[in-house]
């Protein structure tokens, strides 16, 4: 089971990375900048059989707070037609007189280039300080993330993304998945003796296969811009899975039971290599692989910095690693409970059908979770309540007192459902909290990115902030109730313009703006001052200390 998981994984990455490994931006664009008495020298030198476009070549200054473009003031070398389109090969050269720049902190020059075997970069920026007291621009999560996996030791990163998987590993995003996983070592022990071992390596094979998920996924998403993660979220997928979950919560409920055709079974447990009377791993696997795609993490900036990077060197290899290892980071806790599990769980008995009882009820709830999305607030609300009462009844007249303490936890559970239909609340991170809009901010809707536009050129003289969100975003639901109701977070914000962009429904719109801003998925917020989209931007969840920190340091 472990070669073959090994083996899908390398297969995938050098699919789409050992044929032909694109060119570095580094290696392909060579800047330099050389200032003299009297003029500034631009050189970029290009790597064989790469070119930049004359029309993408743009020259600024920061000048007084203010970007000023000067490229119509300086001259241009000859270029050279290349597919009807005026070009540069070898080196461009650049010379800005001094007048032009005088007084000026910086000059920020735009470039967009490509290579003749049809890969294109993305237009980018290079920087030279003028001014020796100007601090050099603050990079922020995921740019920062990005720029290490291109300059970083390739075992430092992959360290580090370990290190970013275990710290993921604490929010909420990965909770679902840990009921997932104990019901499925509960249901392994009812037709066998559980060891540490044996729980050890049922976890295992669930998170390496949810890793492989996520490499996969990953590595798409990166090389092609699609935003696999909101493409989950289609309703016909949401009930799908919300099917399979309702089955699994009947079966564990005893009324009938899952099994592969005997055919199948017995090819499967071939390949796991487990023909020793125990259950194959197969199903495990396939469970963890599809439960990463449905209750996968929200978009954090060391995976949204991984899949920028991929995007923009193509390198699918180190990108699908340092994807790979981190949601191994994620899995460890999995990997405990497996470990856990399996220590200490009674030999089989009658015991076995009660808790095998309470984790349907688990999964008729995760059922109702994932639906959530797509179903209206109340609707939700009163399926937890009525999961809770019902089942909270029929356990607290079992005799066990363990049986009897479950029981309270769904009785509470589902009065709190019910507390939320009462408060009108939409929030199901805190239903006992009204819906009020006042200690929310007040985001003004957009869809498109020519209305996001129109709006930005039309407030110029302020602060612009877009929220990106989405109704089955975890982290978009953290900001909503956490971040954006602090008083001094609202406070901070009072004179910015809010847009609000929801892509809950993938729409081709929300598709297209997505794109537009070169985004892989909510939550993200952009920001813009002088009509112009600055280069900080916030991905993921921020507390409101955290939130307010990053406007300050970069002078929002």
């Amino acid at each position: 089971m472990f070669r073959l998981f090994i083996g899908l994984l390398f297969g995938v990455v050098f699919l789409f990375g050992a044929n032909q490994k694109p060119l570095s931006v580094e290696e392909a664009f060579d800047v330099k900048f050389e200032k003299s008495a009297d003029s500034l020298d631009i050189s970029i030198k290009l790597a064989k059989k790469i070119y930049l476009y004359q029309n993408g070549i743009k020259l600024q200054v920061l000048k007084d707070g203010k970007m000023t473009n000067i490229t119509k003031d300086i001259s241009l070398p000859p270029t050279t037609n290349y597919h009807d389109e005026e070009v540069f090969f070898d080196i461009l050269s650049l010379n800005i007189a001094s007048k032009l720049y005088d007084k000026a902190d910086k000059v920020v020059l735009t470039y967009q280039g490509c290579s003749t075997a049809g890969l294109c970069y993305q237009p980018l920026n290079a920087d030279f300080i003028l001014n020796p007291s100007m601090a050099k621009p603050t990079l922020d999560e995921t740019d920062s993330i990005t720029d290490s996996l291109k300059t970083g030791n390739f075992w430092l990163v992959l360290l580090t993304f370990f290190g970013f998987g275990l710290l993921l590993a604490l929010t909420p995003c990965i909770f679902p998945m840990i009921p997932i996983l104990s019901s499925i070592i509960v249901s392994h022990s009812e037709d066998e003796n559980m060891s540490a071992t044996r729980g050890l390596y049922l976890s295992f094979v669930y998170v390496l296969s949810m890793s492989v998920a996520y490499t996969i996924a990953g590595v798409v998403a990166g090389l092609f811009g699609a935003n696999i993660q909101t493409a989950m979220q289609n309703p016909y997928v949401l009930v799908s899975f919300a099917i399979v979950f309702i089955a699994l919560a009947f079966s564990m409920f005893g009324y009938f039971e899952i099994t592969l055709p005997s055919s199948w079974q017995t090819k499967i447990d071939k390949i796991s290599k487990n023909t020793q009377g125990k259950k194959g791993a197969s199903g495990v696997a396939v469970m963890g692989f599809l439960s990463a795609l449905i209750v996968g993490p929200c978009v954090a900036p060391p995976l949204a910095g991984a899949l920028v990077y991929i995007g923009q060197t193509g390198d699918a290899v180190l990108g699908g690693l340092a994807l790979f290892v981190l949601s191994f980071g994620m899995g460890v806790p999995l990997l405990l409970v497996g470990l856990g599990a399996g220590k200490y769980m009674p030999k089989p008995g009658g015991w076995m059908t009660k808790v095998s009882q309470v984790f349907g009820v688990v999964m008729l709830l995760l059922a109702v979770w994932i639906l959530d999305r797509i179903l209206p607030a109340y609707i939700s609300f009163v399926a937890f309540g009525l999961i809770g009462i019902i089942s909270g009844i029929y356990f607290v007249r079992q005799k066990n007192i363990a049986l009897k303490i479950v029981a309270v936890v769904l009785l509470v559970f589902g009065a709190i459902g019910f507390a939320g239909v009462y408060n009108g609340s939409s929030n199901i991170l805190n239903p006992l909290q009204a819906n009020s809009s006042g200690s929310h901010l007040d985001f003004q809707k957009v869809k498109t990115i020519q209305e996001l536009q129109n709006i930005v050129k039309d407030t110029k003289d302020k602060v612009v902030m877009v929220d990106f969100t989405a109704s089955w975003c975890i982290g978009c639901q953290e900001l909503e109730q956490y971040t954006f109701s602090d008083p001094i977070v609202r406070d901070r914000v009072s004179g910015f313009v809010l847009l609000q962009v929801d892509t809950t429904h993938n729409t081709d719109d929300d598709k297209r703006i997505l794109k537009h801003f070169e985004l892989f998925g909510p939550p993200v917020i952009l920001f813009f001052k002088d009509g112009k989209l600055l280069s900080n931007k916030i991905v993921g969840y921020k507390n409101p200390a955290q939130f307010v920190e990053i406007l300050d340091t970069n002078g929002i």
